[in-house]
């Protein structure tokens, strides 16, 4: 019924032109309210007519009336008004579904706002006032309102439980203390709270730091996923020019065989119509000759006869000519042969297995059936610029120059835990696979290693699982100075060569090509060991260094 006559009162007091509540209202001489922008509004719509009405009720003034501001029903619709945000504020103010709600409160209840421990009662804020105001309730301890506080009484006694029992670690109240916990180990709550709080604020570093290393492990695969796209746009991008170039030949080639061909068919035209145009020649003096040899045959004086048939052979005789060579014209089936050849060509070149993603990598590595690289030159055109991963170097490894020199220290500051870090290896992975053809080159001083591997690889465990060159993730050159040796899946190879502190490493990835080459001062190329396998995981660069302490491997960077 309160409500029928709220909706009621809000009829009183709207404007039936926008239909809200009235402002600046006006009353028309009809009795009708409005609002006074409103009705000015509608009457100018009228203007033309110049008879002015009232939309309710549509009397006619033939006069416009003039509008005064109806100062009574104006203080009565502010009144409305304020009765609106009034109880608007108020409805805010009751506890719905899910809210605290107010103990005290009777009917309608409100919000909650503290909750007493010791009362154990949520009050609203008008019947939270005397807990503020009188001193019999200044050693109750309030808090945010809540709908657990009866999981702070004990159900036994009723009382609240302010005692932590470690013996049996549950909270208890002071008869549970004295009765069936008597003798166990109890503290109050507030100072058991003092010690998990200790250990729960070193839970929640743990935490934390394992959120800050798996934004970053994020923040790694964000950088592979924008170097795979844009490795992926390079290698789109040089496609399309390098196929657009190799159609322009082909079509420049097509050209040229046609022309060729149209050149050669005329010139063979022009030369058998010339020889067609003299056989005609001939055979119209042939026929010639007939016709006469026709009417000598006729002649009846055989004196004559013989007279003329002599001088007749003679010149017959000398129109005979030597019969056209019809095997010396062009055959265009040998070009024909030579095109089909070149197509079968192209075919083999760019058969399905010439672009094939290695079975266990969904990417599309792209292995040119090109000839492996013979000289320094070819080989740099294959060079790589990768960077070592700070998150999988062994403590005693310092990376530096942008990732590109590593530096053996055993004072080294150790670095922040990472699930990827090796543990027991003076080991570091590059940051970049190494997909396709690629080419490097390392300078090492002693004892030393490169390596590629997958990573794939252990970083802890079993020494066989994750040391380079002793399982069948990684294959290893070890550089002593003095000496290479090979390693691969715990077998070893003594390799003989020139002995240089610069190593060059190549790999084909599709092809299963990997090649170690010596690399002197004057930049000449030895090869020392070739592997020749099938990959089945992206390969990473690895290093190894050990003592003593400045030891160092560096990237080199290629022109």
């Amino acid at each position: 019924m309160a409500q029928q006559r709220n909706q009621a009162d809000d009829l009183k007091f709207s404007c039936s032109i926008c239909l809200d509540l009235l402002k600046d209202p006006v009353t028309i001489p009809c009795g009708h309210n409005y609002c006074m922008s409103c009705i000015k509004a509608h009457w100018d719509g009228e203007d033309q007519r110049g008879i002015y009405s009232c939309p309710q009720c549509r009397q006619s003034f033939y006069t416009r009336p003039v509008l005064m501001k109806n100062t009574l029903l104006a203080e009565l619709v502010e009144d409305r008004e304020k009765t609106l945000l009034q109880a608007a504020a108020a409805d805010l103010c009751y506890a719905e579904p899910g809210d605290v709600a107010c103990d005290v409160c009777t009917g309608r209840k409100l919000k909650a706002l503290k909750s007493c421990l010791v009362c154990q009662v949520s009050y609203c804020e008008q019947h939270l006032q005397p807990h503020y105001e009188s001193p019999a309730f200044k050693n109750h301890k309030l808090m945010e309102s809540s709908n657990s506080l009866q999981d702070a009484i004990c159900p036994r006694h009723h009382e609240v439980m302010k005692i932590f029992c470690r013996t049996d670690q549950q909270c208890i109240c002071y008869l549970c203390a004295m009765d069936e916990h008597k003798g166990h180990d109890t503290v109050s709550a507030a100072a058991e709270r003092t010690g998990k709080q200790k250990e729960l604020n070193e839970s929640r570093q743990k935490v934390q730091q394992k959120i800050q290393h798996r934004e970053e492990d994020v923040k790694v695969l964000q950088q592979e996923v924008e170097a795979i796209n844009l490795s992926a746009d390079k290698a789109v991008e040089h496609s399309e020019k390098t196929f657009a170039e190799l159609i322009r030949l082909i079509q420049k080639r097509s050209s040229d065989v046609k022309q060729q061909i149209r050149i050669q068919q005329k010139a063979s035209v022009s030369q058998t119509e010339d020889l067609q145009k003299k056989l005609d020649q001939e055979i119209a003096e042939l026929k010639r000759k007939d016709t006469e040899l026709d009417l000598l045959s006729r002649t009846e004086d055989h004196t004559q006869f013989l007279h003329s048939y002599t001088l007749l052979t003679k010149l017959t005789a000398s129109t005979d000519s030597q019969r056209p060579k019809v095997s010396n014209l062009p055959n265009f089936q040998d070009v024909m042969a030579a095109v089909t050849a070149a197509r079968d060509k192209l075919q083999a070149v760019f058969h399905d297995n010439w672009m094939k993603p290695s079975p266990t990598n969904k990417d599309t590595n792209v292995s040119l059936l090109q000839a492996e690289p013979k000289t320094r030159a070819e080989f740099l055109q294959y060079s790589r610029q990768i960077t070592l991963d700070p998150n999988i170097a062994h403590n005693y490894l310092v990376l530096s120059d942008g990732n590109k020199k590593i530096t053996f220290n055993s004072q080294n500051t150790a670095y922040s835990y990472h699930p990827e870090r090796f543990i027991h290896a003076y080991q570091v992975l590059s940051k970049d696979g190494l997909t396709g053809r690629g080419y490097l080159e390392v300078e090492m001083s002693s004892k030393a290693s490169v390596a590629v591997a997958y990573k794939s690889i252990p970083r802890s465990g079993d020494f066989n699982s994750y040391v380079f060159g002793f399982n069948e993730k990684s294959w290893v050159l070890d550089w002593y100075s003095s000496s290479y040796i090979f390693r691969h899946n715990n077998r070893q190879l003594s390799i003989s060569g020139p002995l240089s502190s610069r190593i060059g490493v190549y790999l084909d990835h599709s092809a299963g090509i990997l090649s170690f080459y010596s690399v002197s001062e004057t930049k000449t190329m030895t090869l020392l060991h070739k592997v020749q396998t099938k990959f089945t995981e992206p390969l990473y660069a690895g290093f190894w260094l050990g003592l003593p302490n400045g030891n160092t491997v560096e990237l080199c960077k290629l022109k």
